[in-house]
């Protein structure tokens, strides 16, 4: 683990998102309520949410940190859903890894959710898209 004893505090900030390819009857499941385990979107954001927090618990070799806002939020598109995970703390090392927990596992629970409906579903394009704050200042891509 690094040592980040000697870092600044300082206000951090991660975006990351994952995409779910699902068959248009899913979709249409999804928007109608009627997937069998619930309401798949309010669960997967609540998910997520745990997800960033509890990070150093999944990932070997990262702080826990004392995260200040943690949001999921969906875009149900012509192929599929994408998660959009953003997560920010005031402290000494960044917030990518929760970023990129919390969309994962939000798409992992998308997928838990409507496996009864259809198995063919796929998660790809698990990626950080923003980072801000720290000694490496601001990063983007889409």
């Amino acid at each position: 683990m690094i040592d980040i004893g000697s870092k600044p505090v300082t206000r951090r900030r991660a975006v990351a998102h994952a995409r779910v390819l699902l068959p248009e009857h899913v979709r249409e499941r999804l928007r109608a309520g009627t997937v069998p385990k619930g309401d798949v979107l309010a669960v997967a954001q609540v998910a997520g949410i745990m997800a960033a927090k509890r990070t150093p618990d999944l990932v070997p070799l990262t702080h826990p940190l004392p995260i200040t806002s943690a949001a999921i939020d969906f875009e149900i598109g012509a192929r599929g859903i994408t998660v959009k995970a953003r997560v920010r703390v005031t402290g000494q090392t960044g917030v990518e890894m929760e970023a990129l927990t919390a969309a994962s596992v939000a798409a992992l629970t998308v997928y838990d959710m409507c496996k009864s409906v259809d198995r063919g579903m796929r998660i790809e394009a698990v990626r950080l898209t923003h980072k801000a704050g720290g000694k490496s200042g601001e990063f983007s891509q889409d």
